[in-house]
């Protein structure tokens, strides 16, 4: 098969802006997130990411959500254009893994497949044949499918990196390493912080005519970020930069639907922030509707996410923070980070 772009036209999701529809009103509320390790201490995370008690904790988690969710969280909203197929599947009470196709060759790889049940029916519904699984990092939430879709397809690979525990690993990865997977090329980039050993894979759109595709795990998410668990701020700071310098055209797709609580969060800290209020208004409407809120682009994200906003006066202002005489711009930024991720803590808690 040719890795060139195919001719015809270029389809897929616009990456999402809009309103309410008349007569909607948006109520603000403050909702818990479902992340397991969102309200826990030091000691319960060593559990869940170190013991066989978090496996435990995965499987129960697992099994509520699929009584709860036959047909996952969210309707999936597939993306394609010629040569590739995205397609998001919600999984647990949050999570998304994706499937990612090459359509001429029916090559498939999976990024972070939490349920192999879901994931295996994907599949087997888009009749792919699995070559490579890529696990952003060690957490059940993302990797514990991995064991499975191994035993099911035997040739299939895990890739990932070596700092992080992730089961079944077989291949580990180095920042900046590429795999390809049929006519896809994926790139690993180290993005630690969350994890020790957290990677974020970059789609190269370029053969296809597209932009580039980011599957950012715990790193990033609509209008947020993952705790760092296993990080300073300094060092997430650092992984938020990387994804960043990925350009504003490339396109996110994260490891959680959290859109709604993000955004509704972040709107209390920049009040007037226009591309945030649409972008609320927007998300209220998808999550009304049970869609997903995925893709958005980098460039969007700029525009919205505090955490990606650490340099903004205005989000400096809103928090009572300045840069202090000959204090480093990015140790700054750092602490400016530090004090969002606090907030954003305090915020679920309530």
């Amino acid at each position: 098969q040719s890795c060139h772009r195919p001719a015809g036209q270029r389809a897929g999701p616009e990456p999402g802006s809009g309103g309410l529809s008349e007569g909607v009103e948006y109520i603000p509320t403050r909702k818990r997130g479902k992340n397991p390790m969102k309200p826990v201490g030091v000691a319960w995370y060593s559990l869940y990411a170190r013991t066989r008690l978090g496996y435990l904790f995965y499987q129960r988690q697992v099994k509520k959500a699929r009584e709860r969710y036959p047909h996952g969280h969210s309707v999936p909203q597939p993306c394609c254009f010629p040569g590739v197929k995205i397609l998001p599947i919600p999984v647990l009470s949050n999570n998304y893994s994706y499937l990612v196709i090459d359509t001429g060759s029916s090559r498939a790889a999976v990024v972070d497949p939490s349920d192999p049940l879901a994931v295996q029916a994907a599949i087997e519904e888009e009749g792919v044949m699995l070559e490579a699984i890529f696990c952003t990092h060690k957490h059940w939430d993302h990797s514990g499918g991995n064991a499975a879709l191994c035993q099911k397809h035997n040739s299939c690979k895990v890739y990932g990196s070596a700092l992080d525990a992730i089961p079944q690993l077989t291949n580990p990865l180095v920042d900046r390493e590429k795999v390809s997977v049929g006519c896809l090329t994926f790139e690993a980039l180290a993005t630690p912080g969350h994890t020790v050993g957290h990677m974020v894979y970059v789609l190269d759109g370029e053969p296809f005519g597209r932009p580039p595709c980011l599957f950012s795990g715990d790193l990033l998410f609509l209008a947020g970020c993952g705790e760092p668990f296993e990080g300073s701020p300094e060092t997430m700071l650092a992984s938020l930069d990387v994804a960043v310098g990925l350009g504003e055209d490339t396109l996110l797709w994260p490891g959680h639907e959290y859109a709604l609580e993000c955004l509704t969060f972040a709107s209390l800290l920049e009040l007037d922030n226009s591309a945030l209020e649409q972008k609320l208004q927007w998300a209220v409407q998808q999550r009304q509707d049970k869609r997903s809120t995925c893709p958005s682009t980098l460039g969007e994200e700029q525009t919205y996410n505090p955490f990606l906003r650490t340099h903004r006066p205005e989000l400096q202002e809103a928090l009572g923070l300045w840069q202090d005489g000959g204090e480093d711009p990015n140790a700054f930024r750092a602490r400016v980070l530090k004090e969002v991720r606090r907030r954003k803590d305090l915020y679920q808690a309530t």
